[in-house]
This record gives C-alpha cells, structure tokens and sequence, in this order.
C-alpha cells in the first residue's frame, strides 16, 4: 500500500489527525501538504473520502511510485486508478525520427483492442514495416481582442503582419525552447482572433504557448488600440473539434502508410484489397462525409487514447488526436493504405510524462525525454502514434470486409 512508500517517521496516526482537522474545519484538503509528506496526505484524504462515502479505496491507495512525484500532474491526490498495459508488436517502423522495431504500449479497458492492434502490426511486418512522417509542427494559442470596428480590426491585422518579430521577441523571451512560427489572425466584425504557432520541440507546449502568447497578447494591447478579451478564443482549437484543425493542424500533423502485397492480405486478412478499399470508401468516406464527421476513419481514437494513457500525454486531446482521415487503394499487386492524423498533440517531456509509469511506456518506445535534436523525441511518438493508428485500421477494416468482426469478439469474449 502506499504507507509501504512513506518515510519511516510517518504513522497512520499522523494522517488520522490530519483527516480530523480537516473534518473540524481546521485545515482543507488542498492544504495537507503544507503539514505533512504528499503519501500522509494521499492518505488522509481516503480516510476521509471512505468515511463520507462508504467506499473501501484500499486498491487506489496501492500504488507504486512516491506521491510527492505526482505533485505536478495532479491535485488532492487519494491514490492511483490503474488501467491494463499491454503491449503490440513489436512493428516495423521507418520514420524520419524512429527506424527500427519497436513494441507499441497501449493502456485500455477495451477487449479486444490489443489483439486488433497486434494483427494489423503482423500484417504490417509482413508487408516490410510502415513508413510515417511528420509533415507540419506547431502547438497553437488563440487569443481574441476586442476593436472598435472593421477598420480597426484591418489595422489590427496590417500591425501583426509588420509587427511579427516583435512578438515573437516577447514571446520567445518567457521560455528557453519554444520558438514563435508565425501568427494568423482571423477577422469576425469587431473580434480578432490572433493564431500564434510555435515549435515547442519535445514539449507537447500548450503551456509553455499559452505563457508565451500572454505575453505577446501584452504587445499588442501596448501599441494597438485591441483589447484583450481571453487568452483562448476557441481558434486554437484546443480538446473540441475543430476543422481549423483539420485543415490548418496542431501539434504534430503525421501520416503513415504502407503497400501490402495481395497474397498477405488474401492469407493474413482473409479478404482481398478491392473489399478492404470499398469498406474504406463507403464507410469511412462517404458514411463519414454523411454523418459530418470530422474524422473520417474507422477507430482511431482507440489507438491514440491508448498510447496516450501509456505514455503519459493530455487524455483530452485525443479529441484532435482521432481528427483523422483513413485512406486505401487498390495498387498493382496490392493495397496501399495510410493514415494521416492532422492534429496529434504528443510530448515525451512535461505534464504526464514525468510519471514513474507513463515514463516506463515511453521508455518502450526508446522515447523518453528530450531528444537529440530537440523534438526528434516527440517526432517519433508521433509517428509510432500514426503506425498503431493504420494497424488499427487495416485489422478493423479487413474484419469486417471479411465479416469476421462480430466472430472475433465472441470468440475472444468480449
């Protein structure tokens, strides 16, 4: 449990007396670590949520790493909720950041998920390894002003356009690593929204732009007649959909693909390239176009949720994560099929990452840290992301080409 992690001089009393001052009203939970170790305060607070719930939280306070090295990622820590790891692969990957195998980390509930995953990897190596490549980096910030009226606005853009290394000069200064790409503004009568891009380098960065672009934001209301209205005018667009993201990408815009020769999708994939690419065509395209979906794939969240969970990354941002398109094509000899994920959001340092746990997923990868050069790290998550993400495709696409979904998961009993 995770007493078994405090230090010598801490006793259950000590977290008891806690919990009471807290129940007295002497103390709130956000303040325990100012009178004791972060396990005596985990502690503390399941003795209290157990005592107003009635809930045994005695799995979530088993938990294997110090809680004082959670202090970053999370508030009011009680314990840890553990989700399943299991691993895919390993894959043949030929990226521009990442060339070699590499077993893929997925945390998920999902049965089923993982078998998926593994036979599309397999199929994947038969076919000599995927490729996959960054095409477009840069994390965003958005922030909208206020003018007085078109012609202000007008102005407004004219005085970002000629004005765009002084903000980068402002901005750049609030960080050692992030670097200002270039600003977009938008015009809604007397809104305007400015789109600031940056590289962030390994850094999944929506911290680092949101202090950057704050201080850009400053600039502008010192030499324009713009006022800010929010640091984040939804243009970004961060954890929503968006077809800004689409079209425009955030964080990193990766695309994997590959060429499988017809006999190994005839023996592995029991079905033929002309139905996997239908499947394609009328599901995911055309079934996707119906539905207005901005995401026109068959289940790529699935595999960003789950290297997301393993490796320590912003859960929510698998919202842009899944933003994605699926391609197949019936080739001479075979399939070729890709997936291009505009707005993969991915770090390997900051926020999540530093966990004992999510550390060790990304140590998998061979990814862990700052890489050399910066950003070569976040790079290869990426394109291991988008390698999962077209083995994940082929299996599910080629099952029910083959209508062999339902089968599958009955007999994996899911």
């Amino acid at each position: 449990m995770s007493d078994d992690a405090a230090t010598d001089s801490e006793t259950p009393e000590d977290a008891e007396a806690l919990a009471e001052r807290v129940r007295d009203g002497e103390l709130r939970l956000h303040e325990l670590e100012d009178h004791a170790d972060a396990d005596t305060a985990a502690t503390a607070r399941r003795l209290l949520v157990e005592t107003q719930s009635g809930a045994d939280l005695g799995t979530v306070g088993d938990y294997a790493f110090p809680a004082a090295e959670a202090d970053s990622a999370i508030e009011n820590m009680v314990g840890t909720v553990q989700v399943p790891l299991g691993v895919a692969g390993p894959v043949r990957i030929h990226g521009a950041a990442l060339d070699g195998e590499r077993y893929l980390p997925l945390a998920t509930t999902e049965g089923a998920l993982l078998a998926s995953v593994n036979r599309g990897c397999s199929v994947l190596n038969d076919a000599g390894g995927s490729a996959a490549r960054v095409t477009k980096s840069g994390m965003t910030r958005a922030p909208v002003f206020r003018v007085a009226d078109v012609a202000e606005a007008e102005a407004l853009v004219s005085w970002v356009r000629d004005n765009e290394g002084a903000l980068a000069e402002a901005a750049e200064e609030t960080t050692n690593h992030g670097e200002l790409l270039d600003v977009t503004p938008y015009v809604v009568g007397n809104s305007v929204y400015l789109r600031f891009r940056y590289d962030t380098k390994d850094a999944m960065g929506m911290n680092m732009a949101t202090i950057a672009t704050r201080a850009a934001a400053d600039v502008v209301e010192a030499e324009t007649e713009a006022s800010l209205v929010a640091l984040s005018g939804n243009l970004c667009s961060d954890k929503k959909p968006a077809a800004v993201n689409a079209v425009e990408g955030r964080g990193r815009s990766v695309t994997a693909d590959v060429t499988i020769p017809q006999e190994t999708v005839e023996e592995r994939l029991h079905t033929t390239p002309e139905a996997i690419a239908e499947v394609n065509t009328r599901k995911n395209l055309v079934g996707s176009a119906k539905a207005a979906s901005l995401g026109f794939n068959a289940h790529v969240a699935n595999v960003v949720a789950a290297m997301f969970l393993a490796t320590g990354q912003d859960a929510a941002q698998v919202v842009e994560g899944a933003n994605a398109i699926t391609t197949m094509e019936v080739v001479d000899g075979g399939l070729y099929a890709s997936v291009s994920l505009a707005s993969l959001e991915v770090g390997t340092v900051g926020g999540g990452t530093k966990l004992p746990t999510q550390n060790e997923g990304l140590s998998v990868l061979g990814v862990a840290g700052g890489g050399d050069p910066a950003g070569s790290n976040a790079d290869a998550l990426a394109e291991a992301v988008a390698v999962g993400s077209l083995a994940g495709e082929l299996s599910l696409l080629s099952a029910l080409a083959s209508r062999h979904l339902s089968s599958a998961h009955e007999d994996l009993g899911r």
